[in-house]
């Protein structure tokens, strides 16, 4: 006999389980900045449209994270909906997201260390939100 769990229990963990993803890549972009910025002393620009440059600051990590997050779970929502594959189908847009998301610091970042922070950041918010958020995805 196979016990199951009403799925109106399932829906409140799944959404706190994504919104501490969400929140925990935040947190984690933002350690990033702080180690790379004031610690490292990394002078965090990226090259802006007109071809001036413009500072990375800690709301603009956060808001990115924030938002690339909550992109993420919405696919992730709208997939579980329509398809029986939601895992899967999600983790490759992920990743081909953040390998197409790769391509803004590698082309902006002024200056070596710059590009690289900026390349770590992307990675570090991916290492958290592809996994976490895959976890919390419908089987």
């Amino acid at each position: 006999m196979q016990t199951t769990i009403p799925s109106t229990a399932v829906r409140p963990a799944r959404r706190r389980d994504r919104l501490l993803t969400v929140l925990a890549a935040t947190v984690a972009t933002l350690l990033g900045w702080v180690v790379a910025v004031p610690l490292a002393g990394v002078d965090l620009t990226a090259r802006a449209g007109g071809g001036g440059e413009q500072r990375v600051t800690p709301v603009a990590v956060a808001v990115s994270t924030l938002l690339a997050g909550l992109a993420g779970w919405a696919v992730l929502a709208l997939l579980e909906r329509f398809t029986g594959r939601a895992r899967t189908i999600w983790t490759v847009i992920a990743v081909l997201v953040l390998l197409v998301s790769l391509l803004g610091p590698v082309g902006a970042g002024a200056g070596r260390a710059a590009t690289v922070t900026l390349v770590a950041l992307h990675l570090v918010a991916a290492a958290v939100l592809v996994p976490g958020l895959r976890r919390t995805a419908g089987r």
